[in-house]
């Protein structure tokens, strides 16, 4: 067991109806997502790129959560142009296979520029595209919100590579069994890119927010920003580096964490543990 937290308090009905059902609770199957946690130097350190899930939506709803979302089918395409750590490093890093990885890392990538407008992809290794703002690339976007495009085909079209080597592994966390919607989720960190900026695009989003990392846990904290624990925990590792450049640098052993639900009375709480 890593550590415990609190059940979010949007959660506790639902968890206890779970423990009470018992044996005869659903468990969901958790389906393969990836999730980046966007990040910038300000002075006062790391700062963070938030997004609140609207509240009408049936996971982490009113949550402030990073840009992410499940792995599609064609995320694992090896047509996919690329550049970077290979698929085989990424498998190594993930803890997966490499079909997987490679679908996971492109999730990454095609998930945050669906829902923050920042795209981890360039004409060639060693750059990337410098403004994503204008109208062609927004069309892309939105075609690969509706899934007429994939990621290959839109990188292809435009003569673009994904740049894996901007992102690094963070975590692995599973949602809890006591949930009825359920991911299998792998963190990755990335700069944004000079250039390009976070924008208010995600339709599952009804804000969006930067903040000093250090700062977003402290608003947590005092109960002011509503996360899940993955969330937070990640913020909390982050806080203690000092810039970006820190957190890309420091090596990470990714392995999966699945909170279990435990209650003691009136108590209930999440075990973090290692799957």
């Amino acid at each position: 067991m890593r550590d415990v937290t609190d059940v979010p308090p949007a959660l506790v009905e639902r968890a206890l109806a779970f423990m009470d059902a018992g044996d005869a609770a659903e468990v969901a199957s958790p389906r393969h997502a990836a999730t980046v946690v966007l990040l910038r130097d300000v002075a006062a350190g790391p700062e963070v790129y938030l997004l609140r899930r609207a509240g009408t939506m049936a996971f982490a709803a009113g949550m402030h959560v990073f840009p992410g979302g499940s792995v599609d089918a064609r995320d694992g395409e090896t047509a996919t142009a690329w550049s970077g750590p290979s698929a085989g490093q990424w498998a190594a890093w993930l803890g997966c296979d490499e079909p997987l990885a490679r679908a996971l890392v492109c999730a990454a990538v095609r998930e945050t520029f669906e829902e923050s407008g920042v795209l981890l992809a360039g004409p060639h290794a060693g750059d990337v595209v410098a403004d994503t703002t204008g109208d062609d690339l927004e069309r892309d976007r939105l075609s690969l919100l509706d899934r007429s495009v994939s990621m290959a085909e839109m990188l292809s079209r435009r003569g673009l590579v994904l740049r894996s080597d901007l992102l690094r592994p963070w975590a692995h966390w599973i949602t809890p069994e006591f949930e009825p919607k359920r991911f299998d989720t792998r963190f990755f960190v990335a700069a944004v890119p000079t250039g390009q900026r976070p924008r208010d695009v995600s339709g599952e989003a009804d804000d969006t927010i930067w903040l000093p990392v250090a700062e977003a846990v402290a608003r947590h904290d005092a109960g002011g920003l509503a996360m899940l624990p993955p969330t937070i925990v990640a913020l909390r590792e982050i806080s203690a580096f000092r810039s970006v450049a820190e957190v890309l640098e420091a090596p990470r052993e990714v392995r999966p964490v699945l909170p279990r639900l435990a209650r003691d009375g009136d108590r209930l709480w999440l075990q973090l543990e290692d799957s």
